[in-house]
């Protein structure tokens, strides 16, 4: 059986991820920006926490991490790269590495760019990513310590994935993304048609998190530096995919 994946909002706009064995009872979050909303929903559910899987250095990422320890005993998961910056890891692993919760095995994903020595976590029989602030819903985080060239390398890897797969990342930043990639890819009918559900689950309330690898390779600007309507937009037919990357990233930041 698939892992259950439960969505969980966190302070003002970060999302952590409960992932649940039903066959074992084994129980994962991904990140901790706060420990209280993943404590009452592990107790809602009857859940008991086993492991916590880290994708990176951010304070609302791991600023939970200690006291939900403390609370459950839970084993943490980390990149070994990046363990003098993350809390103590009782599993310090590699990218290409295995994760295994209950009876389902993840695996580590290098996803460096916005940190560097991000990671995600891919767990293929649950056909889900966890990418954190690499892979976003129509974006990618800002390069506050990778290169163009580092966060290009990762995204193509995450796009490599089977395009059924549910993209589960930090933040719900989609509607600000949805406004700017249509000033990327302001023709796009699924990305004018995908904007408008936006608008509408976030008028309801509803989070935007997950979304499908295939609704980022249809829509999102950042996976997309091949595409011909993108490339004459930018005015940049003849760069490279790398370049064009960088045009949008650097037009992200400054929007």
């Amino acid at each position: 059986m698939p892992l259950e994946i439960v969505t969980l909002p966190c302070l003002s706009d970060n999302y952590a991820f409960l992932l649940h064995d039903a066959a074992t009872g084994a129980t994962a979050v991904v990140d901790v920006p706060d420990p209280a909303p993943i404590q009452e929903e592990l107790a809602r559910r009857g859940w008991r926490l086993s492991d916590i899987l880290i994708t990176h250095h951010h304070w609302d990422h791991i600023d939970g991490v200690a006291p939900l320890v403390a609370a459950t005993g839970a084993r943490t998961w980390g990149n070994a790269a990046d363990a003098g910056r993350l809390p103590p890891l009782d599993h310090a692993v590699h990218p290409g590495e295995a994760v295994t919760i209950g009876s389902e095995s993840g695996t580590v994903i290098e996803v460096s760019g916005h940190t560097v020595g991000h990671i995600a976590f891919h767990f293929p029989d649950s056909h889900a990513v966890f990418t954190a602030d690499s892979l976003m819903a129509l974006g990618c985080g800002r390069l506050f310590e990778g290169t163009p060239e580092m966060m290009h390398a990762s995204l193509s890897r995450l796009a490599a994935l089977p395009p059924e797969t549910l993209v589960c990342s930090g933040h719900e930043y989609t509607a600000a993304n949805a406004k700017f990639a249509r000033t990327i890819d302001p023709d796009n009918p699924a990305l004018i048609s995908r904007s408008e559900a936006i608008d509408a689950a976030r008028a309801e309330g509803r989070p935007t998190v997950p979304s499908t690898l295939r609704e980022e390779l249809d829509t999102n600007p950042f996976l997309r530096a091949h595409d011909a309507k993108i490339r004459a937009q930018l005015g940049m037919e003849t760069a490279d995919d790398v370049a064009v990357f960088a045009e949008i990233r650097a037009r992200k930041d400054s929007f």
